[in-house]
């Protein structure tokens, strides 16, 4: 069994957004490439979204979070609001 096929098996949930993102890239070039069969690249393309939703879930909360940090319209320091993820 490959490195490919067991990566398969880890929750989305558990990758950080680059090991992800890594992992959804080897899996696009496994499927340009063509080398897979059939249920394998099924197997592949199914990870592959999930991975794509996990990402962007990700980057979204990155980007609620940047827009929780305020500039004082007078100068000083960058405060930050706490961000409450649905996911905590």
């Amino acid at each position: 069994m490959t490195d490919f096929e067991t990566s398969l098996d880890k929750p989305e949930n558990a990758l950080s957004f680059e090991d992800a993102l890594n992992e959804l890239e080897a899996i696009v070039e496994k499927l340009e490439g063509g080398t897979l069969d059939l249920d394998k690249a099924i197997d592949a393309y199914a990870r592959g979204m999930s991975l794509k939703q996990h990402c962007q879930a990700r980057l979204e909360e990155a980007r609620l979070k940047v827009e929780q940090i305020k500039l004082p319209e007078k100068g000083g320091a960058a405060t930050a609001q706490p961000f409450e993820s649905e996911s905590q």
